[in-house]
Protein backbone atom coordinates (compact mmCIF):
# COMPACT_ATOMS: atom_id res chain seq x y z
CA UNK A 1 0.00 0.00 0.00
CA UNK A 2 1.37 3.43 -0.90
CA UNK A 3 1.87 6.29 1.55
CA UNK A 4 -1.19 8.11 0.22
CA UNK A 5 -3.36 5.02 0.63
CA UNK A 6 -2.26 4.79 4.26
CA UNK A 7 -3.24 8.45 4.74
CA UNK A 8 -6.82 7.83 3.61
CA UNK A 9 -8.52 8.01 7.01
CA UNK A 10 -11.09 5.27 6.51
CA UNK A 11 -8.70 2.59 5.31
CA UNK A 12 -9.11 0.20 2.39
CA UNK A 13 -10.54 -2.94 3.98
CA UNK A 14 -13.64 -4.86 2.89
CA UNK A 15 -15.93 -2.85 5.15
CA UNK A 16 -14.79 0.40 3.55
CA UNK A 17 -15.14 -1.11 0.08
CA UNK A 18 -18.75 -1.95 0.83
CA UNK A 19 -19.38 1.48 2.39
CA UNK A 20 -18.03 3.25 -0.69
CA UNK A 21 -20.27 1.25 -3.01
CA UNK A 22 -23.30 2.01 -0.82
CA UNK A 23 -22.31 5.68 -0.81
CA UNK A 24 -22.18 5.72 -4.60
CA UNK A 25 -25.73 4.41 -4.83
CA UNK A 26 -26.92 7.41 -2.80
CA UNK A 27 -24.93 9.96 -4.79
CA UNK A 28 -25.05 8.39 -8.25
CA UNK A 29 -27.88 10.69 -9.33
CA UNK A 30 -25.64 13.73 -8.85
CA UNK A 31 -22.71 11.97 -10.53
CA UNK A 32 -24.68 10.94 -13.60
CA UNK A 33 -26.21 14.39 -14.00
CA UNK A 34 -22.74 15.96 -13.90
CA UNK A 35 -21.33 13.43 -16.36
CA UNK A 36 -24.12 14.17 -18.82
CA UNK A 37 -23.56 17.91 -18.39
CA UNK A 38 -19.90 17.27 -19.21
CA UNK A 39 -20.84 15.48 -22.42
CA UNK A 40 -19.53 12.05 -21.39
CA UNK A 41 -21.08 9.62 -23.86
CA UNK A 42 -20.40 6.44 -25.81
CA UNK A 43 -16.87 6.63 -27.14
CA UNK A 44 -15.55 9.06 -24.50
CA UNK A 45 -12.20 8.55 -22.78
CA UNK A 46 -12.55 9.24 -19.05
CA UNK A 47 -10.09 9.34 -16.16
CA UNK A 48 -11.52 8.38 -12.75
CA UNK A 49 -9.18 10.11 -10.30
CA UNK A 50 -9.00 8.32 -6.95
CA UNK A 51 -11.37 5.63 -8.17
CA UNK A 52 -11.34 3.60 -4.95
CA UNK A 53 -13.04 0.23 -5.50
CA UNK A 54 -14.59 1.46 -8.73
CA UNK A 55 -18.19 2.28 -7.86
CA UNK A 56 -18.19 5.25 -10.24
CA UNK A 57 -15.80 3.58 -12.68
CA UNK A 58 -18.22 0.76 -13.42
CA UNK A 59 -21.04 3.19 -14.19
CA UNK A 60 -18.74 5.28 -16.37
CA UNK A 61 -17.64 2.17 -18.25
CA UNK A 62 -21.24 1.37 -19.10
CA UNK A 63 -21.80 4.99 -20.16
CA UNK A 64 -18.82 5.15 -22.55
CA UNK A 65 -19.41 1.64 -23.92
CA UNK A 66 -17.02 -0.58 -25.80
CA UNK A 67 -15.97 2.28 -28.07
CA UNK A 68 -14.78 4.34 -25.09
CA UNK A 69 -12.32 3.84 -22.27
CA UNK A 70 -12.27 4.48 -18.53
CA UNK A 71 -8.99 4.56 -16.63
CA UNK A 72 -9.25 4.33 -12.87
CA UNK A 73 -6.32 5.51 -10.74
CA UNK A 74 -6.00 4.92 -7.00
CA UNK A 75 -3.25 4.62 -4.42
CA UNK A 76 -4.71 1.42 -2.93
CA UNK A 77 -3.55 -1.79 -4.59
CA UNK A 78 -6.37 -3.76 -2.99
CA UNK A 79 -8.95 -1.39 -4.48
CA UNK A 80 -7.29 -1.45 -7.91
CA UNK A 81 -7.10 -5.25 -7.84
CA UNK A 82 -10.83 -5.33 -7.06
CA UNK A 83 -11.64 -3.01 -9.97
CA UNK A 84 -9.60 -5.05 -12.42
CA UNK A 85 -11.10 -8.37 -11.27
CA UNK A 86 -14.64 -7.02 -11.39
CA UNK A 87 -14.09 -5.47 -14.81
CA UNK A 88 -13.01 -8.86 -16.15
CA UNK A 89 -15.93 -10.62 -14.47
CA UNK A 90 -18.40 -8.11 -15.89
CA UNK A 91 -16.90 -8.12 -19.37
CA UNK A 92 -15.99 -4.44 -19.19
CA UNK A 93 -12.97 -4.47 -21.45
CA UNK A 94 -13.17 -0.68 -21.67
CA UNK A 95 -12.28 -0.30 -17.96
CA UNK A 96 -8.70 -0.48 -16.71
CA UNK A 97 -7.15 0.59 -13.42
CA UNK A 98 -3.69 1.26 -12.06
CA UNK A 99 -2.02 1.95 -8.73
CA UNK A 100 -0.79 5.50 -8.62
CA UNK A 101 -0.65 8.50 -6.29
CA UNK A 102 -3.18 10.94 -7.74
CA UNK A 103 -0.79 13.77 -6.83
CA UNK A 104 1.66 12.36 -9.40
CA UNK A 105 -0.63 11.39 -12.25
CA UNK A 106 1.15 9.82 -15.20
CA UNK A 107 -1.50 8.38 -17.50
CA UNK A 108 -0.68 9.93 -20.84
CA UNK A 109 -2.95 12.43 -22.55
CA UNK A 110 -5.99 12.72 -24.77
CA UNK A 111 -8.72 12.14 -22.18
CA UNK A 112 -12.06 13.81 -22.83
CA UNK A 113 -13.02 14.08 -19.18
CA UNK A 114 -11.82 13.42 -15.65
CA UNK A 115 -13.86 12.86 -12.51
CA UNK A 116 -12.87 13.17 -8.84
CA UNK A 117 -15.27 12.68 -5.94
CA UNK A 118 -14.16 13.19 -2.33
CA UNK A 119 -10.51 12.95 -3.35
CA UNK A 120 -9.15 16.50 -3.21
CA UNK A 121 -10.30 16.89 0.41
CA UNK A 122 -7.97 14.08 1.52
CA UNK A 123 -4.75 14.82 -0.36
CA UNK A 124 -1.98 17.10 0.95
CA UNK A 125 -1.51 18.78 -2.46
CA UNK A 126 -4.77 19.18 -4.40
CA UNK A 127 -3.00 21.57 -6.77
CA UNK A 128 -0.77 18.69 -7.90
CA UNK A 129 -3.88 16.65 -8.70
CA UNK A 130 -5.27 19.50 -10.80
CA UNK A 131 -1.93 19.81 -12.64
CA UNK A 132 -1.93 16.11 -13.41
CA UNK A 133 -5.49 16.20 -14.67
CA UNK A 134 -4.63 19.17 -16.89
CA UNK A 135 -1.82 17.14 -18.47
CA UNK A 136 -4.12 14.18 -19.03
CA UNK A 137 -6.98 16.07 -20.66
CA UNK A 138 -7.04 17.12 -24.27
CA UNK A 139 -7.79 20.75 -25.13
CA UNK A 140 -11.49 21.30 -24.45
CA UNK A 141 -11.61 18.37 -22.00
CA UNK A 142 -13.57 18.76 -18.79
CA UNK A 143 -12.71 18.14 -15.15
CA UNK A 144 -15.71 17.24 -12.97
CA UNK A 145 -15.48 17.32 -9.17
CA UNK A 146 -17.73 16.55 -6.23
CA UNK A 147 -16.16 17.59 -2.94
CA UNK A 148 -16.60 19.53 0.30
CA UNK A 149 -16.70 23.12 1.42
CA UNK A 150 -18.21 24.50 4.64
CA UNK A 151 -17.98 21.03 6.17
CA UNK A 152 -18.53 22.27 9.72
CA UNK A 153 -22.12 23.21 8.87
CA UNK A 154 -22.94 19.52 9.14
CA UNK A 155 -25.11 19.21 12.23
CA UNK A 156 -27.80 17.38 14.10
CA UNK A 157 -31.18 19.07 14.40
CA UNK A 158 -31.80 19.83 17.20
CA UNK A 159 -28.11 20.46 17.83
CA UNK A 160 -26.30 18.07 20.14
CA UNK A 161 -23.00 18.93 21.76
CA UNK A 162 -21.51 15.47 21.18
CA UNK A 163 -22.30 15.61 17.46
CA UNK A 164 -20.90 19.11 17.02
CA UNK A 165 -17.71 18.10 18.82
CA UNK A 166 -17.13 15.00 16.71
CA UNK A 167 -17.61 17.00 13.50
CA UNK A 168 -15.02 19.52 14.69
CA UNK A 169 -12.60 16.71 15.60
CA UNK A 170 -13.13 15.08 12.21
CA UNK A 171 -12.26 18.27 10.35
CA UNK A 172 -9.21 18.77 12.60
CA UNK A 173 -8.01 15.20 11.98
CA UNK A 174 -8.20 15.73 8.22
CA UNK A 175 -6.28 18.98 8.39
CA UNK A 176 -3.62 17.53 10.70
CA UNK A 177 -3.05 14.74 8.17
CA UNK A 178 -2.75 17.07 5.18
CA UNK A 179 -6.35 17.13 4.00
CA UNK A 180 -8.84 19.98 3.74
CA UNK A 181 -12.60 19.51 4.33
CA UNK A 182 -13.14 22.95 2.74
CA UNK A 183 -11.02 22.30 -0.35
CA UNK A 184 -13.61 23.50 -2.88
CA UNK A 185 -13.12 27.02 -1.55
CA UNK A 186 -9.62 26.90 -3.07
CA UNK A 187 -10.53 24.94 -6.16
CA UNK A 188 -11.51 27.75 -8.58
CA UNK A 189 -8.10 29.36 -8.08
CA UNK A 190 -6.29 26.04 -8.50
CA UNK A 191 -8.18 25.38 -11.71
CA UNK A 192 -7.50 28.85 -13.11
CA UNK A 193 -3.78 28.44 -12.44
CA UNK A 194 -3.70 25.31 -14.61
CA UNK A 195 -5.56 26.79 -17.58
CA UNK A 196 -9.11 25.72 -16.78
CA UNK A 197 -12.20 27.86 -17.25
CA UNK A 198 -14.84 27.30 -14.57
CA UNK A 199 -18.17 26.60 -16.30
CA UNK A 200 -20.42 25.17 -13.59
CA UNK A 201 -20.64 25.47 -9.82
CA UNK A 202 -23.48 24.44 -7.55
CA UNK A 203 -24.08 22.79 -4.20
CA UNK A 204 -26.01 19.69 -3.12
CA UNK A 205 -27.38 20.20 0.37
CA UNK A 206 -29.17 17.14 1.69
CA UNK A 207 -30.87 16.23 4.94
CA UNK A 208 -31.47 12.82 6.45
CA UNK A 209 -34.22 11.46 8.64
CA UNK A 210 -34.26 8.17 10.50
CA UNK A 211 -35.22 5.27 8.30
CA UNK A 212 -34.05 6.73 5.00
CA UNK A 213 -30.87 5.72 3.13
CA UNK A 214 -29.13 9.06 3.72
CA UNK A 215 -29.42 8.49 7.48
CA UNK A 216 -27.73 5.12 6.98
CA UNK A 217 -24.98 6.86 4.98
CA UNK A 218 -24.24 9.11 7.96
CA UNK A 219 -24.49 6.22 10.40
CA UNK A 220 -22.06 4.00 8.47
CA UNK A 221 -19.61 6.90 8.26
CA UNK A 222 -19.65 7.55 12.00
CA UNK A 223 -19.56 3.87 12.96
CA UNK A 224 -16.41 3.60 10.87
CA UNK A 225 -14.72 6.91 11.67
CA UNK A 226 -15.24 7.47 15.41
CA UNK A 227 -13.08 4.43 16.34
CA UNK A 228 -10.36 5.89 14.12
CA UNK A 229 -10.69 9.27 15.84
CA UNK A 230 -10.18 7.46 19.14
CA UNK A 231 -7.22 5.48 17.84
CA UNK A 232 -5.57 8.70 16.58
CA UNK A 233 -6.07 10.35 19.95
CA UNK A 234 -8.68 12.94 19.00
CA UNK A 235 -11.57 11.31 20.85
CA UNK A 236 -11.48 9.55 24.20
CA UNK A 237 -13.56 6.55 25.26
CA UNK A 238 -16.19 8.58 27.17
CA UNK A 239 -16.53 10.96 24.23
CA UNK A 240 -17.08 8.11 21.80
CA UNK A 241 -19.66 6.51 24.07
CA UNK A 242 -21.48 9.83 24.49
CA UNK A 243 -21.59 10.36 20.72
CA UNK A 244 -23.03 6.94 19.94
CA UNK A 245 -25.47 7.17 22.83
CA UNK A 246 -26.75 10.44 21.39
CA UNK A 247 -26.80 9.07 17.84
CA UNK A 248 -28.85 6.08 18.98
CA UNK A 249 -31.25 8.47 20.74
CA UNK A 250 -31.50 10.56 17.56
CA UNK A 251 -32.45 7.43 15.67
CA UNK A 252 -35.38 6.86 18.03
CA UNK A 253 -36.59 10.44 18.20
CA UNK A 254 -37.61 13.10 15.68
CA UNK A 255 -34.13 14.47 14.97
CA UNK A 256 -32.85 14.99 11.48
CA UNK A 257 -29.34 15.50 10.13
CA UNK A 258 -28.05 18.33 7.98
CA UNK A 259 -25.40 16.62 5.88
CA UNK A 260 -22.18 18.31 4.74
CA UNK A 261 -22.59 20.44 1.60
CA UNK A 262 -21.26 18.64 -1.48
CA UNK A 263 -20.13 21.11 -4.12
CA UNK A 264 -20.25 20.30 -7.81
CA UNK A 265 -17.62 21.79 -10.10
CA UNK A 266 -17.07 21.49 -13.85
CA UNK A 267 -14.16 23.22 -15.54
CA UNK A 268 -12.93 23.07 -19.13
CA UNK A 269 -9.31 23.00 -20.23
CA UNK A 270 -8.59 25.94 -22.48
Amino acid sequence: MTTLARQYPLGTDTAELERLHFQHQLWSDAAHALWLRAGIQPGSRVLDVGCGPGAASFDLAHLVGKAGHVRGVDASKSFVDFVEAEARARGLEQLTAQVQDVQSLDVGGGFDAAYARWVLCFVPDPGAVVRGVARALKSGGVFCVHDYFNYLTMTAAPRRESYTRVIELTARSWRDNGGDPDVVGRLPGLLEAQGFALEHLEVHQRVARRGDPMWTWAETWWRSYTPKLKKMGYLDEPGERAFHRDFDAMSRERDFLVLPPVFEVMARKR
